[in-house]
């Protein structure tokens, strides 16, 4: 029971990781410039600006392919949690939690998918580096794969 509250707490805070790293603005930034993938912050006076991106400096294809998979990692990180808990009451004694995995290694592809293209098609010419919501999906994408694997190998235990 323990390892199964574990399990479940480990996933929700692999969710909550993967929704931050989604929607806050931190993948690039420098003193004066914050930038997610849905948009940039510049820093005006004291104050900060939204501002669409500029699509010279971001390819829409690739763009659009790190928000799609950035948001269907959350998706599919969520049906899997939906999924496992369903399946624990509803599979047979031994039987693995097999679709579960598959839906948190499709989530693991996917924000690995976004951190990859995010990294290589997207050159900064500014000065600044990657902010934490850029860290927080690659550790998403560690923790997802540790779930993927967990829930393929776990066996619901037999009386």
């Amino acid at each position: 029971m323990l390892i199964l509250a574990g399990i479940v707490l480990l996933h929700i805070t692999t969710i909550i990781l993967l929704l931050v790293a989604t929607l806050d603005n931190a993948w690039w930034m420098t003193d004066k410039l914050s930038t997610d993938v849905w948009g940039r912050w510049v820093l005006q006076g004291n104050d900060w600006h939204y501002k669409e991106l500029n699509l010279a400096d971001y390819p829409k294809e690739y763009l659009q392919v790190v928000q799609a998979t950035s948001v269907l990692a959350c998706i599919f990180a969520i049906l899997a949690l939906f999924v496992f808990v369903a399946q624990l009451f509803t599979l047979g004694k031994g039987q693995r939690f097999t679709f579960s995995g598959i839906l948190q290694m499709l989530s693991c592809l996917c924000i690995m998918i976004a951190a990859s293209v995010y990294t290589s098609e997207f050159k900064f010419r500014q000065e600044g580096g990657f902010g934490h919501s850029y860290v927080l999906a690659w550790i998403s994408f560690v923790l997802t794969f540790i779930l993927a694997v967990t829930y393929i190998v776990l066996r619901k235990k037999s009386d």
